[in-house]
């Protein structure tokens, strides 16, 4: 068989809990196998996301590819759906999938990502990239609704001492309410986590979306990691830039304002949230992260 190489920045998992680290364990066998029964050969050293190893491979009949094996997690479980609806439409392109073991054969991309365009050359092509991916969802995945109403649950057991603004945390309270009534917030396949390092270069196309986190949902809900990733590259005006990036996205989408804006305001204090929710001290808490999702929910309604 051939040997699998397990990334060092892969195997840190392991101290997340005993779930990662038995997976961490199955994972070499499980690769193994999976190349063995899809007769692929391995191409060169292997990389990793946040939650799954990326193996280049070539398929029997010398296609390029990568084989993704991931973590068993929810927002895994329809990656390939999502992959399928696409058809390469925007999307990297689903060669092969096995969704109960969680792997994927993708055709292979290029290394190079979106933070190597300007910033706002980089929000223009992920806004016009949106028209092409929001299709109609299907009733396999599950709906942005009923995520936002386990997450209000959560957000209203936020103690009055957690260190972000109260009005804020009602703001995102109140709007949340509005958009887990609505419609409108359910209906269209949205990627859910598309910021700069999630579209790659390829060969087929100039730029493909990779690693969706798929849900029934507002394509207004995808805007917010434009604005929060990148932070480093913010100098000088802090709401002008935030503002430009916003209506930079938003006009090559042809997106509604007001409500692109409150779903930017929702997804940032939920970040706030979920910090708060993980950290179990107040020394463990990420205040500079705090900061960044508070000073984004500021500058984009001034």
């Amino acid at each position: 068989m051939q040997a699998v190489d397990i990334p060092a920045g892969l195997q840190v998992v392991a101290s997340r809990g005993q779930d990662w680290a038995d997976w961490l364990d199955r994972l070499p066998r499980l690769t193994r196998e999976l190349l063995a029964e899809w007769e692929l050969r391995v191409d060169g050293p292997s990389a990793h996301g946040e939650c799954a190893l990326v193996v280049p491979v070539l398929t029997r009949d010398g296609q390029s590819a990568v084989l993704k094996v991931q973590f068993p997690h929810w927002e895994a479980e329809t990656e390939h759906l999502a992959l399928r609806d696409w058809a390469g439409n925007g999307a990297v392109q689903l060669l092969r999938a096995d969704p109960r073991r969680l792997a994927l054969l993708l055709e292979r991309l290029e290394p190079r990502d979106l933070t190597t365009l300007p910033v706002l050359e980089a929000c223009e092509l992920v806004g016009t990239t949106y028209q092409r991916l929001h299709v109609v969802a299907g009733p396999q995945y599950r709906t942005l609704s009923g995520e936002l109403k386990r997450w209000l649950e959560r957000f209203r057991q936020l103690p009055a001492s957690a260190p972000v603004p109260h009005r804020y945390v009602e703001q995102a309270i109140s709007l949340a309410e509005d958009f887990a009534s609505d419609p409108a917030t359910d209906g269209r396949l949205i990627h859910t986590d598309l910021h700069y390092q999630n579209v790659l270069a390829a060969t087929r196309e100039p730029w493909l979306v990779i690693d969706p986190k798929p849900l029934s949902g507002d394509p207004h809900y995808e805007v917010a990691p434009l604005i929060w990733n990148r932070w480093d590259e913010i100098t000088g005006d802090l709401r002008f830039a935030v503002q430009q990036r916003f209506y930079t996205a938003i006009d090559a989408a042809g997106f509604d304002e007001e409500r692109a804006r409150n779903w930017v305001i929702v997804r940032q204090m939920l970040n706030v949230l979920w910090a708060v929710e993980s950290a179990t001290t107040d020394a463990m808490l990420p205040r500079d992260w705090v900061t960044r999702n508070i000073s984004i929910v500021k500058a984009i309604q001034e």
